[in-house]
This record gives structure tokens, sequence and C-alpha cells, in this order.
């Protein structure tokens, strides 16, 4: 059954199995050698990578793009056609069964040393099973390590699926031996980007299509592009989505099904890593002797992690009533088409929901919650006071619809203890008080300015399990702070502010009206406002929520205001943007060392995000930065103050600038 996107996550989800169990109990060499037999789409025999090749290089669509490149740039069509092939080889995977089976042997070994399990949905793969057989399906898992595509392959062989070809980036290929082995187990390589590189382009798309028509394997990328370094869900991009959906608006398939796949880490791989790259720490280059320098991972113990296949979302069915086809009949179907405004608009927020279908289904450990009273309490917490705050947290979020994994028959204080331990390298408990472990951060330029890094570090790795759950706070706390800043204009406020943090959370283009509907019964549902002749008023018992609420997007509202003041107060002329991270960074820093900012305002997502927030709403102007200071102040002092006439000022002040 094909289901549709709903409103809020209310009903019962599917139960769990542990993949590891069997494999701590069996050979894993027999494991990796076992018959495999996966129902294939419609029963077809999957061709061979090399006629897969042939296929797309003869195609209409590429030799047409050919003709066309031919006649720009003056080669000949068969010099063009070769540049074409060497693209194709470039990019093409060789997807073997041996090559699998070894991952599969090597895989079991690892992930039974990282994770205490792993933990399946068996009625998801139920449906994945059937939607393969019956359509071509594409795979939409979030990314938050490397480990997430390895995970998915692995896990689709062991219930004896057809194992997806996966798309991933150029950064790989340059790994001696390791790009090869992930090239013959399915991955097919792409640029990171591809400029106006029409051929490349077009031999991209065409081997995708290809792929997907023929129902050769099940297609998988992240709509994120990119693993998220914060824990929080990225904005997604639409350049594949639109490559998948196209066969169908051509009228090629008769439908395709999209998947969103929920991974869910209890301990991330990558977590001080991040932290360090949010804090300006150039990302390590993929290598293969980085690699095998990992190996002492092994010897860590990184929790449980869970992986929800959610229900196949038929394009079909979401396109009735919304797109229509019948446009795609006026040109030959191999003649290369832009998408109309309308088929923009539906693929973005298809791509937009499916993301938050990713978010809803991402279970959440007892972590999570501690992580998020730490953040609010940086001096630490007694431990009493921290079992007791959590217990509280815990039945808010699972009123609120937390996809939540704590366990039902243990004492609170017990499963506090326990996420403590496992996360000993954040976090310590000494005389009965919790406090954030302070990492060393070598190459600081003084011992103050090192002691800041240091504590950034912590605070960053600590806030990426926070952000983890901010998809179930975000829009109660954008009305809270309204409700704090606007008393009677607290719509005008909350979708102010949702517009303003739109780059840093998944709010979906045009559904401020249904966010703002969904949050007011989320607060209502646990007793924090109530509604008094149309406006929203706070409940006797409803100080506690909203504060806390108001708490979960204060680092924001900091960091967002720190760039204003950057960009009002120490702006160098003609600043090119590529500067913009490390000079508001350094400024931000001696904020911090004087004691008026937030760590979390270090974090170099947050900058970017507030940047083109700003740019989006044109205070600043991009390539070298010119700011409107009227409107940037303004903004500064909205987010800092509450008082309504504060959002009227920058709204009034934006308009006149505009004009």
């Amino acid at each position: 059954e094909l289901v549709f996107f709903s409103q809020i996550n209310f009903s019962k989800r599917d139960d769990f199995e542990d993949v590891l169990e069997e494999r701590r109990n069996s050979s894993d060499l027999r494991y990796a050698l076992r018959c495999y037999t996966p129902a294939l789409y419609k029963g077809l025999v999957p061709c061979k990578a090399s006629m897969l090749k042939s296929i797309v290089l003869q195609s209409d669509s590429l030799q047409y793009v050919v003709g066309q490149v031919s006649a720009e740039c003056g080669e000949s069509r068969e010099a063009v056609q070769e540049e074409a092939a060497l693209l194709l080889e470039e990019m093409a995977h060789r997807l073997q069964l041996g090559t699998i089976r070894f991952f599969a042997f090597t895989l079991s070994k690892a992930f039974k040393a990282l994770f205490r399990g792993v933990c399946v949905n068996e009625e998801g793969i139920q449906r994945l099973q059937q939607a393969i057989q019956e359509h071509p399906v594409v795979l939409l898992p979030s990314h938050r390590s490397y480990m997430d595509f390895l995970m998915m392959s692995y896990i689709l062989y062991t219930y004896d699926l057809a194992l997806p070809v996966i798309a991933a980036g150029m950064d790989f290929i340059s790994m001696k031996f390791v790009g090869e082995m992930l090239r013959m187990s399915g991955a097919f390589f792409i640029r990171r980007s591809f400029g106006g590189d029409k051929l490349y382009w077009a031999v991209f798309s065409e081997y995708v299509k290809t792929m997907l028509r023929n129902g050769y394997a099940p297609i998988e990328f992240f709509l994120e592009g990119t693993r998220s370094r914060t824990g929080k869900s990225l904005t997604p991009k639409t350049g594949l989505l639109n490559i998948v959906m196209e066969p169908f608006f051509k009228g090629e398939v008769f439908d395709v099904n999209l998947v969103p796949v929920s991974i869910s880490y209890e301990r991330i791989l990558e977590e001080s890593l991040y932290a360090r790259e949010l804090l300006g720490v150039p990302k390590p280059k993929e290598s293969t002797s980085g690699l095998l320098k990992a190996r002492r991972i092994l010897s860590e113990d990184y929790g449980s992690m869970h992986v929800y296949f959610g229900h196949p979302v038929s394009i079909r069915s979401l396109a009735q009533g919304h797109i229509s086809r019948s446009q795609h009949n006026l040109l030959p179907r191999h003649i290369p088409q832009k998408p109309t405004a309308d088929t923009q608009a539906f693929v973005n927020d298809t791509a937009f929901r499916l993301v938050r279908l990713q978010e809803e289904n991402m279970v959440l450990k007892p972590w999570v919650l501690l992580a998020t009273l730490l953040l609010q309490n940086p001096d630490g917490m007694d431990l009493s006071t921290l079992t007791e705050q959590a217990d509280w947290l815990r039945r808010l979020a699972l009123a609120f619809g937390a996809f939540l994994d704590w366990p039902d028959h243990e004492p609170c204080s017990k499963v506090i203890s326990s996420s403590l331990a496992l996360h000993k390298n954040l976090v310590c408990v000494s005389g009965g008080r919790v406090r954030l472990v302070v990492e060393e951060l070598p190459g600081a330029e003084s011992a103050t300015e090192e002691a800041g890094f240091n504590r950034a570090v912590s605070v960053l790795s600590c806030a990426s399990y926070r952000n983890q759950i901010l998809h179930l706070f975000v829009r109660p706390a954008l009305i809270a702070v309204a409700m704090q800043t606007a008393n009677y204009e607290v719509f005008n406020c909350f979708n102010f502010l949702r517009n303003v943090f739109s780059n840093e959370f998944i709010l979906c283009p045009g559904a401020a009206v249904q966010d703002f509907e969904e949050a007011c019964y989320l607060l209502g549902k646990c007793g924090a406002v109530q509604e008094l002749q149309q406006d929203l008023v706070m409940s006797q018992s409803g100080q506690t929520t909203l504060a806390f609420l108001c708490s979960v997007l204060d680092p924001f509202l900091q960091g967002y205001q720190v760039v204003c003041r950057y960009l009002c107060e120490e702006l160098e002329e003609n600043l090119l943007e590529n500067k913009f991270v490390p000079a508001v960074r350094s400024f931000t820093l001696q904020l911090i060392l004087s004691g008026t900012c937030c760590y979390e305002a270090l974090s170099s997502d947050l900058q970017k995000n507030a940047l083109a927030a700003l740019i989006r709403l044109k205070a600043v102007r991009r390539v070298t930065l010119k700011v409107n200071k009227i409107a940037v102040n303004s903004l500064e002092d909205t987010l800092g103050k509450t008082n309504v006439q504060h959002i009227n000022i920058y709204l009034y002040s934006s308009l006149l600038n505009n004009k």
C-alpha cells in the first residue's frame, strides 16, 4: 500500500529486529557465501554492466546532445562520442557478486565489533521487497555517516533483496583499491558540481534513467547531497530527484516508488571529526591509508543503530491532480527539456516532505535528551536533577510524537547512567555532578583561545546529538519565541522567524499555516497553551514547557545575531564570500571569550545558514558582501529583543530598501 504524507506521525511504528544477533551465533563465511537469489523487477534478469553502458552510449537522448556539442564546439561527432564514453567509464559501476560477498564477510566482522545491535524494521523490508518487483525503486537514506551506504547494501544482502546502485562523490575514486572495491559493490561516481558541462550532464542523467527504466536495480542516493555534520537534516538537493522523476513525467514508466530510509546512530563514528570541521579544521582527504589508520575505532563501543525503511511513496499518486504530463508530449522524448516552474515546485515540495518523513522515523536514544538538557546548563547539572528533568523531557517528547527508544522496564536512573557511560568521551560524572568533557585541540594561537576552541569541540559534539530532536521541537519553539515576542501577533512573528530559519531547519516552502496549526496542536496537547478569544495564551502549567522551547532556539537566535553584528560592525570593504566564515569565526571567538556569546555560534554551518538567510531577505548582496546595515541591524534587534515593534521595523526597512 502506498501512502501520502501525514501532518504528524502518531501512528504505531514497525517493530525492529537485530540483524547482528544471528551473525553473532553463526559463521560469517557461510553467511557471505550463501545462496543469493533476490526477487527482481517484473522478474527481469538485469543486463551486465558493459551492456548497460552500450545502451546509454547509443541512446537517442545522448546522441542528440553529442550532435549539439559537436556543432557548438566544432569537434567531430566521433571525438565527442569518445569523450562521452570516457565520462561514462569514469562514473559507471561494475557491480560484482564476488565483491559483495567480500564486503558481507568483512562488514559482519566490523559491525559486530562496532555496534551492540543493528535494528531493522522487518515490515519495511517486506514492503520494499514487494515494491521492487512492481515498479522501479529509488532508495533515499538519511546521511549522517560514511557508514550509511555500506549499511544499506549490507542489510539488503542480508534480506536477499536486490542490491542498489549508489550515487557516490568523486572523493572516493582517488582511494587506491578501496575506490574500485566500492565501484564493484555498486557505487557509481559523480562530480560534486557539473557547472555548464552539457555533455557530462547528458551522460550522467541518461545513465541513471536507463537503470531506472530497465529496472536494473534500486537506485540509491542521498537527498541531502552530503553528510550532515550537525545532526540536523540538510536542505534537500533536487538534481537527482528531477532525473529519477523524468521517466514518469515522460510516460516511459508507469510509476516510480520513492522509499525514505531513516538511519539513526546512538553514537556517531565521526562525532569529534565533525565538530572540528565546523570549527574550520580541514576535512581529512579520503585515502586508503586514512582508512587503515581508522581501524582503532573497532575497539570503541558505538551502541546500537536503527534503520527504518519507510512506506514507498508513489510518484504517480503524488502527481495526480498536481502535474500535467501532456506537456512532455509536445517534443520527442529524447530532446532534453528544462522542468517547468510547476514541475520544479512539485519536485521541491516532494523533496522537503521526503526529508520530513526521514526525520519522523529517526529513532531517538536517551542521550539525545540528556545532551539537550546539558547544553541548556553549561555549568553542569546534579545527576539527580538531570535524571528528574530527563524523565520530564521524555514525556514531552513522546507527547510530541517522538520515536524514542527508551527501555520500558528499567529505572530512569539506570537508563541515564548507561547512556552517560556510553558517551564518556563527551561527559563526566564527578561528585554527583554531570559536566561536558573538554577536549584538547592543539594549534590554537594562545592558551585562552585554545581553551575556547577545546570547549567548542565538546559543545558542538554534544549539539550534534541535541540537533537530532530539533525536528520535533522547532515548530512549537518558533511559537514559544513568538508568544514571548509578539503577544497579539503570534502568527506574523512565527511566520517571520520561520522565514529567517528556513535554511536552518526543514520547513516546507508554502506550509507556514500548516506548520503553525501543527505546532498549536502539539502545544495544546501537552497543556502548554490554550486558545482564548482566538488568541494563544500560556496556560498555568505551560511556563516550564515554553521556557524550555525558547531555550532550544536560543543558540540559533544568538548565532544569527552575531553574524548580523559582524556584518554591521566589523565587515571589511568588498569581503569575498569565501572569506566570510574565517572572519566571522574570529569575531565570534572574541565575543565568547568576553562572555557575551554562546559556543554554538562558532559553527560554520550556522554562520553559512545565517548569511544565506540575509541574502535571501535581501539584506546582503553576494559575491563581495554588500551589506544593507539598516536591514541587518533591524534583524539583529528583532532576534535579540522581545518587542513586536522590532519585527515591524525590520519588515518596513526591508521594503523601503528593496524599492
